[in-house]
């Protein structure tokens, strides 16, 4: 595991309250575990509770679960994990996310069916020919309890035979805890995908 974390290295740190996710670099990585220095002040991370935690590697989306050992204002001693998995090669875990739902730009809705998503984008089809140079809002429902909001562009679009466009795009968040709830979405529906 040490070798696949390096000083410097940005990570995403998820506790059990999503709400209290944050992010970091590490400082220094030891036989036993790294330091992270966070962004933001640490509020919901209790010692010797297990988080999520996620970076990007040369190899794939690295993926662990670990508990802090130690705390000093906004840097952390993180204890080294057991086991570690890969999600992907993607930035972020891309799963089929089949719903019916509506963007809009300039007060005007447009409806869409989404096909896959992850926290980098969407893949839609629409029966509507829109506007690529506009961003769109959009809203996705991850649950009954739980969405998101965001705004989408559109970086390539096909027209179908059925003449139907299909739209691959990117998310922009304005909050960044939105952004971590579809990452970790995301993550575990993969996770539950692949475990079926």
């Amino acid at each position: 595991m040490r070798e696949l974390l390096e000083k410097g290295q940005r990570v995403v740190m998820v506790p059990h309250d999503f709400k209290n996710a944050n992010k970091g670099i590490i400082t220094e990585v030891m036989p036993d575990g790294f330091t992270l220095q966070l962004d933001y002040e640490p509020i919901g991370i209790l010692r010797s509770n297990y988080c999520e935690f996620y970076t990007q590697t040369p190899h794939g989306m690295l993926f662990f679960t670990s508990y802090m050992k130690e705390m000093n204002d906004k840097t952390l001693k993180i204890s080294s994990p057991a086991k570690h998995k890969f999600l992907q090669r993607r930035q972020y875990t891309r799963i089929k996310f089949v719903e019916d739902t509506e963007i809009s730009a300039d007060f005007i809705s447009h409806k869409i069916k989404t096909l896959d998503i992850s926290a980098g984008g969407m893949k839609f089809v629409t029966s509507e020919n829109l506007d690529i140079e506009k961003t769109y809002y959009i809203t996705l429902n991850l649950s009954k309890q739980q969405s998101i909001e965001c705004m989408y562009s559109s970086i390539r679009v096909e027209k179908n035979d059925d003449k139907t466009y299909t739209h691959s795009g990117r998310f922009e968040f304005k909050s960044n805890i939105d952004k971590m709830i579809l990452i970790q979405y995301c993550t575990k529906r993969a996770i539950e995908i692949r475990n079926k």
